[in-house]
């Protein structure tokens, strides 16, 4: 055969389009990870339409947004240079690990879960530096676990957009532009304060019913955005019947949130009322 016998023109199945992009430089961006975790560590559909997948797509940090004992939220931008209107900005929690001396959460919100390897589970105990990320990475997961769950089952929690390591990237609650104040900032007035209350009050009812409790649930774990509540920090979340511990957290949350909504004078926010209600609704 020779070169005059091959096709001039190549079939249609052995050609694509392709764009270049050029080197990520700054040392605040990076390539987007979106396709560099499994599909299990990314979002569940179906997905917002904001949530950018664009192989192409850069991450930009752009600055804290939060710090904490456990972990730190900052505010990054995910965008396409090709598709700028597409941009989005996310939150993304970086749990510790290395440089994490102590980790705050008690052992009482971990008990009856364990560990797919026991030696993870050993250093864990050992509190060695290696215990220490794998710590940050057990809890980065257990967030990302009840997000997906919560979302799932319709509550209101940021969306969760994916999982990598000790860093979890997902839905910026935010309120023209700012981000969504914590329920412990605002002055409600009194029609907001009965209307964010029902909402809290649906909200638990449906973590009850698929038997779970928040654990740390306070007005400094809520955001106001607007009219909407949203629920955020889920690492804790435990088993209502499965931990020791489980009823006890859930009277805890009911009168960490009841006496924010007294104090703001929702007298109808009675802790005892709240924990009977809601234990009604048990599995």
């Amino acid at each position: 055969m020779t070169t005059q016998d091959l096709p001039q023109d190549p079939s249609p199945e052995f050609t694509f389009d392709w764009t270049t992009y050029d080197d990520v430089d700054d040392a605040s961006q990076r390539w987007s990870t979106w396709l560099s975790v499994e599909p299990l560590a990314r979002g569940p559909e179906p997905r917002p339409d904001w949530v950018v997948t664009s192989q192409g797509a850069i991450d930009t940090d752009l600055g804290i947004l939060k710090t904490g004992k456990e972990a730190d939220v900052f505010l990054l931008e995910r965008a396409d240079p090709l598709e700028p209107d597409k941009a989005v900005v996310m939150a993304a929690k970086r749990y510790r690990s290395t440089d994490h001396r102590t980790f705050h959460r008690s052992a009482s919100y971990t008990e009856g879960r364990s560990m797919k390897r026991s030696r993870d589970e050993r250093a864990v105990k050992r509190k060695s530096t290696f215990g220490r990320e794998v710590a940050a990475g057990e809890w980065a997961i257990s967030e990302w676990s009840a997000l997906v769950r919560c979302w799932g089952l319709g509550l209101p929690v940021p969306y969760p957009v994916q999982v990598d390591g000790t860093e979890i990237l997902m839905e910026w609650v935010s309120v023209d532009g700012e981000t969504a104040p914590r329920l412990a900032q605002t002055r409600p007035t009194r029609a907001l304060l009965e209307g964010w209350f029902e909402q809290l009050r649906e909200a638990m009812a449906t973590l009850v019913q698929a038997g779970l409790v928040h654990g740390d649930l306070s007005a400094y774990n809520m955001l106001a955005a607007g009219e909407r509540l949203v629920i955020i920090d889920l690492p804790q979340v435990v088993d209502l019947v499965g931990n020791l511990n489980g009823f006890e957290f859930l009277m805890r949350d009911c009168t960490n949130v009841c006496t924010w909504f007294a104090s703001k004078g929702l007298e109808s926010a009675d802790a005892d009322a709240l924990f009977a209600d809601l234990v009604a609704h048990a599995p």
